[in-house]
């Protein structure tokens, strides 16, 4: 029996992607299958892939045509076999023991979803920022008690184990930008227990020049990955914890959305950008005093940032014609 399939989506990341795979052929879990799925990757990846795959039967190698991260993850979610699922991103790699153990948690705590740490690292494999899951909630999360993870998690695909089950009637979604953030909350809502390993076990890689890269109007995806996770959240059985949803809100679509506005390099597209925001927020009628008041891990967020963001967040907050402070 296949415990865990961890899909593998690559595309032009033959630098990257045979460190990817030696974390994940020398798992300490026996019973895996690792689905890599070349997306039509014009570059020499397919060449690693097939000596991988010639070495270690546990590699499963499909090759289809360009589609994006949200196909290629989908495809893969159709040929996996295993009772949990996870991803692993193909410049990125995780520690040997991941997913035995966030298996082990999941049947443990019989747990729809587990999630671990993460760590950026550099092009040296030098960790140079933590990034927490949560660490003050406890080991095993009974929803329908402590909704407080669906305001503060990470987004991520990659550091969470999912059961199969869960996407017999969900996928990725495809054509939008942030597939993550449109997807994994609403899994979380059809799921009644979540578990987590305060370890870094995934090791998400930053690349040197990521950050100069030029941001473009694909940002505003983020607003119709929102109002998707709000649907389902409206006819959930969780619709009564409005207080997570705008929480959840917060980090999302003002934080996280003006980190992606701030590398908006055309000053037209961020005004227009900046304009979207203000109308989401009366949308959904988010004051200025929650998103200053807005916690995380049981600490005022914002200030918990670095005194540049600090400054940055509250000047864009000041310049939004919102709520006004009550």
């Amino acid at each position: 029996m296949i415990k865990v399939s961890v899909i593998v989506p690559v595309y032009n990341t033959e630098e990257y992607l045979s460190k990817c795979l030696d974390s994940l052929v020398n798992q300490t879990l026996n019973e895996i299958e690792i689905i890599v799925v070349n997306d039509g990757s014009p570059d020499d990846s397919q060449k690693i892939i097939d000596e991988y795959s010639s070495k270690f039967t546990q590699i499963k190698s499909f090759q289809k045509p360009n589609g994006g991260l949200s196909d290629a993850r989908n495809f893969g979610i159709e040929k996996a076999k295993g009772e949990f699922i996870g991803f692993v991103d193909s410049d990125d790699y995780v520690d040997f023991e991941m997913f035995e153990s966030m298996y082990r948690k999941a049947t443990e705590h019989q747990a729809e979803i587990v999630l671990c740490d993460l760590e950026k690292v550099n092009e040296k494999g030098e960790a140079f920022r933590a990034l927490p899951q949560s660490p003050q909630l406890p080991e095993k999360m009974d929803l329908e008690k402590d909704f407080t993870i669906f305001g503060e998690m990470s987004c991520f695909a990659c550091n969470k184990l999912f059961d199969a089950k869960l996407f017999e009637n969900s996928k990725f979604k495809k054509g939008i930008h942030f597939e993550d953030i449109e997807l994994i909350p609403q899994l979380v809502l059809n799921s009644k227990v979540l578990a987590k390993i305060n370890q870094p076990f995934y090791k998400y890689f930053e690349r040197q020049d990521s950050i100069t890269r030029t941001h473009t109007a694909r940002g505003l995806d983020m607003f119709k990955a929102i109002e998707n996770v709000f649907h389902s959240f409206s006819k959930s059985t969780y619709k009564d914890r409005e207080e997570d949803w705008r929480r959840f809100f917060i980090i999302q679509a003002y934080y996280s959305y003006l980190g992606y506005v701030a590398y908006v390099k055309d000053k037209q597209l961020k005004a227009r950008m900046l304009d979207e925001l203000n109308v989401q927020l009366k949308k959904y009628k988010i004051s200025k005093k929650e998103i200053l008041k807005y916690k995380r891990f049981n600490e005022n967020y914002l200030f918990s940032l670095p005194f540049k963001k600090q400054v940055f967040y509250l000047m864009s907050l000041a310049n939004l014609k919102l709520i006004q402070l009550i």
